[in-house]
């Protein structure tokens, strides 16, 4: 981290220059050329500015430079809004004069095809001697409000300018891999009355990308809740360290990954890698560091506007009051559907509240009637009552058209606010309908405001998140010791033996060359027994009436094993064969798979879900990063929908899930350890017998790559 975090603050010569060129600079305004001079001449940026026109003596009333190195001085950041092959040149002469960091406009690169990606390559080679840092090509720009900096050509500026933070909020940093969507983001935020200090486009990231963007809000000044748009992300440690960054400066990540892709796959590959896919891989990492994953444009402007109040419990509890029973029913269930907990009010508080108002439905959700506003003081009492005595970190008080009322609100508002400056460490919400006017009125005393409280609900939930995440201690990456892998592929029974000595138990078995081995293994493990052919080339055998079950003496096993034999010479008439595996018929466990599968931008993943044919049909799986501690692996199990099954659902008795536990843990760590050849390794299934009685593997893959 402590690397990373040094790159991160030196981009302050492109997001906070002290001067700036323009390269390709117009005098007129509307041009792509002459917009950023516009925008900085006009919002009052106060360092340099140096546009770099050749045929003319000034522009837009700046005196003007007929090249490069004719600049005055080494600018910090430099503008590049001319095209193609001239653009490159640009960059090499910016870079032999000293620039920091150079934001190319141009298009017509990697975008375009290879013939735009060879120029890119190109384009960054010209940058690298002087270790000049690039953002784009072709992007949208940045700005940084609090200095009037503006190297920027969107047109969103001509209906307004970035908010700026009230009393108490905090601003909006957006970074954004789409010009026009973080453009968009940012016109949507200032609408709301968001304040969106800073706007970061990565464009082609040739570069400078979005994790370098997220990891320099995260130790900036002007950015206290971070929101990010991704079409894809190229590194992963990189990226892991900007989140890293952002959770120990306790700034909120809200983010939009857009697209899903699956990994690169063979034809025969193991169930876990097939299930896996970036996008579930994303869902993992996200959650690992409190990073909200926003699904619409609103969710993401609904988080952010409560995140920048700046209170983030980790233990969230949501308490309600209301002048509607349906409203407080609809929010009962937007709270059950994110998780949200909403605990009754203690029975001595509801005695109290009670009789306050008889009609009441002291709860949770507190449904104090419209009778309440017969004497406001009644809605005072019963709003600090749910702090004071139901203790909730977050409360929405659904008050509908009654806070924009000229005859209720004033007196409404003033109650209420007793109850807020008193608490100034809880998340007051009011859902009420009411004219922006209005709404800024409410806001300006530090309620925040919202008129659908089903989204209402949804931003709660995510200020808890974040806060958990934040309260979870900072842990250093551990180093294992490498474990070596054979040359090729292994078969199943060695596989297992890998495995078994990375400290996952095996059923019993034996690999057998002849019929009269698998008789000798047979008697020797106990009947009955499975058979199975043993080939590191028949991955799913099942398919093929590969695996033969109730073998229940000495012929069943003799004929057994011939029948394996002349089925795999049908199916698979060009795999190796390795001969037969003998193992106990371990009955009465849950089927369980466990995975490792390697992402190609974030490394090993662990997995675990529902085994045996249920794995793919299901999908009922988690994922986290390599390696996972006892912890954190029980708490991907109990995040299963089919969890119930290992808890004694319907009677049956509890399966041994500390076993479990310790299976996933082992296997994380060997996924970890084992190197960038390991492709995927899956224990499908692991069965997990009744607690205290273990859990054991009964079928393993090992996928190496060349």
């Amino acid at each position: 981290m402590g690397e990373a975090s040094l790159a991160f603050r030196d981009l302050d010569r492109l997001l906070r220059p002290r001067s700036v060129a323009v390269v390709g600079a117009s005098d007129d305004a509307t041009r792509i050329g002459g917009r950023p001079l516009a925008y900085m001449l006009s919002q009052g940026f106060s360092g340099a500015l140096m546009p770099v026109n050749p045929n003319r003596a000034t522009v837009q009333g700046v005196p003007a430079f007929a090249s490069v190195s004719d600049l005055p001085e080494a600018p910090d950041a430099a503008i590049v809004a001319i095209p193609g092959e001239a653009a490159i040149q640009a960059v090499a002469d910016l870079g032999a004069r000293g620039c920091g960091a150079a934001i190319v406009f141009t298009a017509g690169f990697a975008e375009t095809g290879e013939a735009g990606a060879a120029m890119q390559a190109r384009l960054l080679e010209a940058a690298r001697p002087s270790g000049m840092r690039l953002l784009g090509p072709n992007c949208l720009g940045l700005f940084n409000a609090t200095l009037g900096y503006y190297p920027i050509f969107s047109a969103s500026f001509e209906n307004g300018w970035p908010r700026q933070a009230r009393t108490g909020m905090g601003g909006v940093g957006i970074a954004s891999q789409s010009g026009a969507y973080g453009s968009h983001l940012f016109a949507a935020a200032r609408d709301r009355g968001i304040a969106t200090p800073v706007l970061v486009t990565t464009g082609n990231e040739a570069d400078l990308g979005l994790s370098d963007i997220i990891g320099w809000m995260a130790e900036s000044e002007e950015v206290q809740v971070i929101a990010a748009y991704a079409e894809g992300i190229q590194n992963g440690p990189r990226f892991i360290a900007a989140l890293e960054a952002a959770r120990a400066a306790r700034k909120p990540v809200v983010m939009m990954k857009v697209g899903r892709s699956k990994l690169g796959q063979a034809a025969a590959q193991s169930h876990t890698a097939s299930i896996a896919g970036d996008d579930r891989v994303m869902d993992a990492v996200l959650a690992e560091f409190g990073v909200h994953r926003a699904r619409t444009t609103e969710e993401l402007l609904d988080v952010c506007y409560v995140a920048q109040r700046g209170i983030f419990p980790a233990r969230n509890s949501l308490g309600v009051v209301t002048i509607s029973g349906g409203a407080g029913v609809l929010m009962s269930d937007a709270a059950e559907a994110v998780g949200l907990p909403m605990p009754p009010m203690p029975e001595d508080a509801q005695a109290k509240l009670k009789a306050l108002v008889p009609f009441s439905s002291p709860l949770n959700p507190v449904d104090c009637t419209a009778q309440a506003f017969n004497d406001m003081s009644v809605i005072g009492a019963f709003a600090e009552s749910m702090v004071t005595d139901g203790g909730y970190a977050s409360v929405i008080a659904f008050f509908t058209q009654w806070g924009a009322s000229p005859s209720m609100a004033p007196r409404l508002r003033a109650e209420l606010k007793k109850v807020l400056d008193a608490h100034p460490d809880r998340i007051f919400l009011l859902s009420i309908l009411a004219p922006v006017e209005r709404v800024r009125e409410w806001e300006a005393d530090g309620f925040l405001c919202m008129e659908d409280p089903s989204r209402a609900v949804v931003a709660l939930a995510a200020m808890g998140r974040f806060g958990e995440a934040f309260a979870q201690p900072a842990n250093p990456p551990e180093t294992l010791p490498a474990i070596p892998l054979p040359a090729r592929a292994p078969n199943e029974s060695d596989a297992k033996r890998i495995l078994d000595a990375a400290g996952i138990p095996m059923v019993p078995e034996a690999a057998c060359q002849s019929a009269e081995d698998a008789v000798n293994a047979a008697d020797a493990i106990g009947y009955p027994v499975v058979a199975k052919i043993l080939s590191p080339d028949i991955l799913h055998k099942s398919e093929i009436g590969g695996v033969l079950l109730n073998l229940a003496d000495a012929g069943a096993v003799r004929d057994g094993f011939a029948l394996l034999q002349q089925r795999a010479c049908a199916h698979a008439p060009g795999a190796r064969l390795d001969g037969v595996l003998i193992a106990r018929q371990v009955v009465g466990g849950t089927e369980i798979a466990l995975g490792v599968v390697r992402d190609p931008v974030f490394g090993p993943m662990a997995m675990v879900g529902l085994g045996g044919v249920f794995i793919e049909i299901f999908a009922d799986v988690a994922f986290r990063r390599c390696p996972v501690d006892a912890t954190q692996a029980e708490a991907m199990i109990r995040s299963l929908r089919g969890f119930p099954l290992l808890d004694g659902a319907r009677g049956k008795p509890k399966a041994d899930v500390a076993a479990l536990v310790q299976a996933l843990v082992a296997l994380s760590r060997f996924g970890a350890a084992a190197g960038p050849r390991l492709a995927s390794a899956e224990i499908n299934p692991l069965l997990v017998l009744p607690a205290g009685q273990g859990a054991f593997a009964a079928d393993a893959v090992l996928e190496l790559t060349d």
